[in-house]
């Protein structure tokens, strides 16, 4: 069995949060910069959230490795609530330290990270040599949130559009965290 290593990516720039949000200029942009960046990584498998901004990101890379690009549910972006929410950042911020807090009609960060850990447990043990997962700001952090306790609130803040971190597990059964984008 291969190491679990996976690319894990937060989409390019869009013009909302809506599911069929399209990828600003600037997001399509990033998305070709971005496919040049990873080619130089050995990625056989791209799996992303069903959000047009996502598959956006990810299909230049895709295009130019010659490799489908598959859709999951369980990668979509958290819903925080169904209506509005003027405290939106505070529901975000203090759900790093109560996993169960939920706004009305959204979903607990408990529920994210059980839909997110499913599916990325899924196509790590799929075997691939080093998948990519292209996935959302918020699922994003509560993910490396869980591997790396220290990245809460502000490490959210800091995502880029688009982001890149290698999750690898070096045989400790822990996976270790590191952003391989460069901020330009």
């Amino acid at each position: 069995m291969t190491s679990p290593n996976l690319v894990l990516v937060r989409h390019c720039q869009a013009t909302g949060q809506e599911p069929d949000a399209p990828l600003t200029e600037t997001g399509h942009q990033q998305a070709q910069t971005l496919a040049d960046f990873l080619s130089d990584y050995p990625i056989d498998h791209v799996t992303t959230s069903e959000y047009l901004r996502a598959r956006k990101s990810i299909e230049p890379f895709a295009s130019i490795s010659d490799l489908p690009v598959h859709t999951d549910l369980r990668l979509n972006e958290r819903t925080l609530s169904y209506e509005p929410l003027e405290n939106w950042q505070d529901v975000v911020r203090d759900s790093f330290d109560d996993l169960d807090l939920c706004a009305p009609g959204g979903e607990s960060a408990r529920k994210v990270l059980a839909r997110a850990w499913a599916a990325l447990n899924e196509i790590i043990a799929a075997g691939h040599s080093l998948p990519l997962v292209v996935t959302h700001g918020n699922l994003m952090a509560l993910v490396l949130h869980s591997l790396d306790g220290t990245f809460g609130f502000e490490g959210w803040r800091s995502l880029s559009n688009p982001d890149v971190f290698l999750l690898s597990d070096f045989g400790t059964r822990r996976m270790a965290v590191n952003r391989i984008w460069q901020l330009s």
